[in-house]
This record gives structure tokens, C-alpha cells and sequence, in this order.
């Protein structure tokens, strides 16, 4: 028997819930088709959108030859039959475009990606690949330049109900309470292909369909099934949220994307290397405590474990964002790091060397130093640190933000010095 997800897989535009802006009436999609312009493109988006179901749809739509690939499936012998197969197409007496659908085109390597390439350029085939994953750091920038992306979306909890609607006219004699049919549009996290699967489940593990109940469905359902990829888009999209939320100082939006990390498979370690990085890069001296209370929390966590230690690496997550920002210290690494680019390897001023044998006290090193703690302020006014042939140059601007306030001031006092001196 087919799953309940194929079954219901829609065979028109029409019949597809979601991607408005793709399908709608005058929409990009919609409207290659009316006028029957088919072109080679990507189409991008998360798990159980309607990448595959667009795909069918096009290629259905027009009059060619179709061959569909899967990269999870697929290897070089594959794609050289396919492209021969497409060769043979276009000797042949019917003047039909040769269309290739490459499901998960991201998992082809480079080498076959770019077999595509000759027969895409020369108009013997129609490429059409659908990816979860971002096509710019994914395709080949040859490939890539040569077909459109079309982005698809999450679909909303009004899609997924009007889908779930749907399956349960399709079956007949089931019954959802309201709330579980909401609990299964939660837990279907924006994906189609989830909500029929976990509706299936549902079905063949109930005894009673009569009136399933939000109860009954947590019973039967996994608890942890939001996306989430390890290494994939979405990792990366959800730690950026995370950081970026930190940087802005909301401590509720913070907790809620390390929660969804969490809660989705991220290991709490690594988001406490993360939270680490955040206290130098966003607070640094404006709040010389931010990096002490992330390594206490991740020594708790590393003693604790789970689930007691993570509670530690909340606080570390809420006191990030709620305490004072500078990224004075970020700036000033960068610029070190792009002045190192170009400086020349000047010898170290003989004031500064040590002379730990009486050949160098003899050649003079360190003669002329003066010793900051025997004046007043421990500070020498306008004692050169720099090599002897190079200006002064100021990496490190401290901010307004908590002490950097105080380094501010105190800069500025031992500036005030240099000038009096002068």
C-alpha cells in the first residue's frame, strides 16, 4: 500500500497547498508554465515543501522527455546514461527538450555536477534540481550561474491545515479532536511529507479512530523531531539566530534558540563554545565577568552532564544578553590582522631587549629602559614601545559600554600625561 504522503501528492498547480508566491496567478512558477517557457532551475527549500510534487508537475506540463535522477542513489554511471540517453534524445524525429530532475542535487560531488555543464550549454538538456540545502555554497558556480533558484517555504500552520483536512476526507471514518489535530501541525514543524507521515503513524498505532485526542497522539509520537541538520543550512542558521540575539540583547529570544538547538540534537558543549566566543567578541572588556561565568558554566556542565549542567549553560545564555556590549576588542584584532598583512619585521628597540648575558648588557640592550612602576602613576609619558622607525598606531578603541568606560578614562589620563610632558 503507498503511503499516505504519495497518495495525496498533488498532480496540478491547483491542487498544491502552499508556495503562493511561487504558483499564484501571474507568480514566477505559474507563469513559466502558461507561457510555456521551461528553463533549467533549482528549486530550494526544507524537507516536505514540494520540491519533488513542482518538479512532476512541470515536467507534466510540457511536451519532452524526462529522466529522473536521485544524488542519494546516483553515481557516475548514472549520469553518463542519463546524458547519453539525452544525446540519443535530440537525434531523435521529435523536436522535444530533454529534461533532467536531480533530486538532492547538493550530494553530487563536483566532478559530476559539471557533467551536466557541456550538455546544458549546447541546449540538450532542461537541468532541474531540487536541494534543502543552499545552493551558493552547494552548486557549482558555473552550474548555478546557468539556472534560476526558486525558493521554497516552510508551509504555514493554515496550509497544513487545509492538508490535514484533506487527508482526513481522503480516509473517511477518522476523527481528530481540535487540539490533536493542532498537536500534529506543531509537531509537523512546516513539513507536509511530516504531517501525513505522523498522521499514518497515528492511524496504525490507534485502536480507536472514532476521536483521537492530543493525549493519544503524545503517546504515539517522537518528541524531538524538529529540523534540525548537524552541519547542514539550518544548524548554521539557527546559531547565528542564537548569537545575534545575544548581540541585541534579548535574554527570552536567546533562551528560545538555544532551546530549539538543544532540544533538536545540538550538542550542548559545542553551544558553550559558541556562548564562549560571544563573551569575547560582543562584550569583551565591557564586562570583564562574561567570560568567566561561560567557563564556569561549562565546567558545571562538564561535571553535571545532562539535563542538570544545562541549566548552567542557560545562565551563561541569559547573562550574555543581558549585560553590556562592545565589540572594541573584535575591531581591534581586526585591524591588527590586516596591518600584519603589509608591516615590515622591525628589530625590537635595544631599550626593550633583555640581556641576560653580559654580552648583550654590553652591547647595550635594555640600557635606557625606565621602569613604569618607579613613576608616578606607574606610567612613563611618551616612552616608545613601537620599533624605533615606526608611528604609533592604535588598534584598541574601547567603547562606552561598562568598563570600557573605564579603560576609556584611563587612556585618556595617561594621554593627558604625554601631552603635559611634552
Amino acid at each position: 500500500m503507498q503511503p499516505l504522503a504519495e497518495l495525496l501528492r498533488p498532480k496540478s498547480l491547483d491542487d498544491v497547498i502552499g508556495q503562493r508566491h511561487l504558483i499564484a496567478n501571474g507568480a514566477p512558477l505559474a507563469s513559466l508554465i502558461k507561457n510555456g517557457k521551461l528553463q533549467s532551475m533549482i528549486l530550494w527549500g526544507p524537507p516536505g515543501v514540494g520540491k519533488t510534487t513542482l518538479a512532476n508537475i512541470i515536467m507534466s506540463s510540457f511536451d519532452c522527455y524526462s529522466i529522473k535522477l536521485s544524488a542519494v542513489f546516483s553515481g557516475v554511471k548514472d549520469i553518463k546514461d542519463a546524458l547519453e540517453q539525452a544525446e540519443q534524445n535530440a537525434l531523435g524525429l521529435f523536436d522535444k527538450p530533454t529534461v533532467v530532475f536531480v533530486d538532492e542535487i547538493h550530494r553530487f560531488n563536483k566532478a559530476q555536477q559539471d557533467a551536466f555543464l557541456h550538455h546544458l550549454e549546447e541546449g540538450k538538456i532542461i537541468l532541474i534540481g531540487a536541494t534543502t540545502e543552499n545552493p551558493s555554497f552547494e552548486i557549482n558556480n558555473a552550474l548555478l550561474s546557468r539556472m534560476q533558484v526558486y525558493v521554497l517555504e516552510n508551509l504555514s500552520s493554515s496550509d497544513l491545515q487545509l492538508l490535514l483536512t484533506k487527508a482526513l476526507n481522503s480516509i473517511g471514518n477518522v476523527k481528530l479532536t481540535f487540539e490533536a489535530g493542532q498537536l500534529l501541525i506543531d509537531l509537523s514543524d512546516g513539513d507536509a511529507r511530516r504531517l501525513l507521515n505522523l498522521l499514518e503513524l497515528v492511524l496504525n498505532s490507534s485502536t480507536d479512530l472514532s476521536e483521537i485526542d492530543a493525549a493519544t497522539i503524545a503517546q504515539i509520537v517522537p518528541k524531538n523531531i524538529q529540523r534540525f541538520d548537524k552541519g547542514g543550512e539550518e544548524f548554521y542558521n539557527q546559531i547565528s539566530a542564537l548569537h545575534k540575539s545575544v548581540r541585541g540583547s534579548n535574554p527570552d529570544a536567546a533562551l528560545y534558540w538555544f532551546g530549539r538547538m538543544l532540544s533538536s540534537g545540538a550538542e550542548p558543549l559545542y553551544l558553550g563554545r559558541r556562548l564562549l566566543r560571544m563573551a569575547w567578541e560582543d562584550i569583551g572588556f565591557a564586562d570583564t565577568n562574561a567570560v568567566t561565568v561561560v567557563n564556569n558554566a561549562l565546567q558545571t556542565y562538564e561535571r553535571l552532564g545532562s539535563p542538570e549542567g544545562e541549566i548552567a549553560l542557560a545562565g551563561a545564555v541569559v547573562y550574555l544578553a543581558v549585560t553590556n556590549k562592545s565589540n572594541a576588542l573584535e575591531l581591534a584584532y581586526g585591524r591588527l590582522k590586516e596591518f600584519m598583512q603589509t608591516a615590515s619585521s622591525a628589530p625590537v628597540p635595544i631599550h626593550l631587549r633583555n640581556a641576560p648575558t653580559k654580552l648583550m648588557t654590553d652591547l647595550g640592550y635594555g640600557r635606557e629602559y625606565k621602569y613604569a612602576h618607579d613613576f608616578p602613576h606607574r606610567y612613563v609619558p611618551n616612552e616608545q614601545y613601537f620599533p624605533d622607525d615606526m608611528s604609533p598606531v592604535s588598534f584598541y578603541q574601547p567603547g562606552e559600554q561598562g568598563f570600557e568606560q573605564r579603560i576609556r578614562e584611563r587612556l585618556d589620563f595617561l594621554a593627558s600625561l604625554d601631552k603635559a610632558s611634552q
